[in-house]
């Protein structure tokens, strides 16, 4: 096992640096007939919201995080580009953070091939981590099995326009929530907290990654594609049936009905959306979760500044496309500019 004492730490607020740095080594690294892609695919980092929650949780109360944070951020961040390029081929989508997709580039075969390659990479980045314990802990390939597995249930159930509630939460349970779980919980796994305040850091990253997706659900009604950089309104054409349509259809029977005999019109999709209440329905769901979070938030046992920054992140994923509310996020994530 790896002494703690003996390792040198990294300031928190240059670590996301790193964490793109981490990455870049990894996917330039690669064999040249993928290398290419693996360039093309460096330039179209989000946010980094993930690899954020990571460094946040790793944050030992002064300020800074251990190097297997960066190796635990870059391997998530890996994860979720590979579950992006896989997304992309499934939906047709021609842009993707305002670029060109990979799967429109360079076709859909190469970008599945890619993917693959991806999520192979993410495995061995994790794997590079120097204290063995915490890659074990974690159980990564466990938390890559549930994203997956959401994929494939939200793919079953496309266009069921049957779905509940519960089973849509469900859903994006495995798909969306199940990495942001891992985020926190690799973080406070570095920075060796008791087994009681890990299972707060777990449940907190399971609540956001649920608000982030709820969130997202309302956004692909709400934001102009401009805004969102990416194609915005596709859910339904894709035959993904969301919170807001669920809600909707519970409340208007006719609706429903006309989307089963598929003459239902984008335009009116948005106005029944409205008119009954879905999106209200939505973000009163992803509050509730929020307000959730809070509370497990309040109990943590860290520093007030290290609280913020997990705040932060929290709102990020409750507000979506609007404004930081909060410094510390954009602190933490701020970048040289790219070349």
């Amino acid at each position: 096992m790896i002494n703690q004492d003996t390792v040198e730490l990294i300031p928190i607020d240059g670590a996301a640096e790193r964490v793109r740095q981490e990455m870049e080594t990894a996917m330039s690294g690669s064999p040249s007939s993928v290398r290419e892609y693996m360039r093309y695919l460096s330039g179209s980092h989000g946010k980094f919201i993930r690899a954020l929650s990571v460094l946040s949780c790793a944050d030992n109360g002064e300020g800074f995080v251990p190097p297997d944070a960066v190796r635990f951020a870059a391997a998530v961040e890996i994860l979720h580009l590979a579950t992006l390029v896989h997304d992309d081929v499934i939906d047709d989508a021609d842009l993707r953070r305002g670029a060109v997709t990979l799967q429109k580039k360079y076709g859909k075969h190469s970008a599945v091939v890619c993917g693959d390659y991806l999520f192979c990479l993410a495995l061995r980045q994790v794997s590079l981590v120097e204290n063995r314990k915490d890659y074990l802990d974690l159980e990564f390939p466990d938390y890559m099995g549930r994203v997956c597995l959401g994929e494939l249930y939200e793919t079953q159930n496309h266009f069921n326009f049957d779905l509940t509630v519960s089973r849509y939460l469900r859903i994006i349970d495995g798909k969306t929530a199940a990495l942001f779980e891992a985020s926190f919980f690799a973080g406070a796994l570095v920075s060796r907290q008791p087994k009681k305040e890990l299972k707060k850091y777990k449940k907190l990253g399971r609540y956001a990654g649920m608000i982030f997706q709820l969130t997202d659900d309302c956004i692909d009604f709400e934001a102009p594609e401009q805004l969102a950089q990416k194609p915005v309104q596709s859910d339904y054409e894709q035959g993904v049936v969301t919170l807001p349509l669920i809600f909707t259809f519970h409340q208007d029977a006719s609706c429903k009905k006309k989307a089963e005999e598929h003459c239902l019109t984008q335009s009116e999709i948005d106005s029944a959306v409205r008119r009954e209440g879905g999106l209200r329905y939505t973000h009163g769901i992803s509050e509730k979760y929020y307000n959730k979070s809070l509370k497990i938030l309040a109990a943590l046992d860290a520093s007030q500044k290290k609280k913020d920054r997990l705040k932060s992140i929290l709102d990020k994923a409750f507000r979506g496309l609007q404004p930081e509310s909060h410094s510390s996020f954009a602190a933490l994530s701020c970048a040289p500019a790219e070349k």
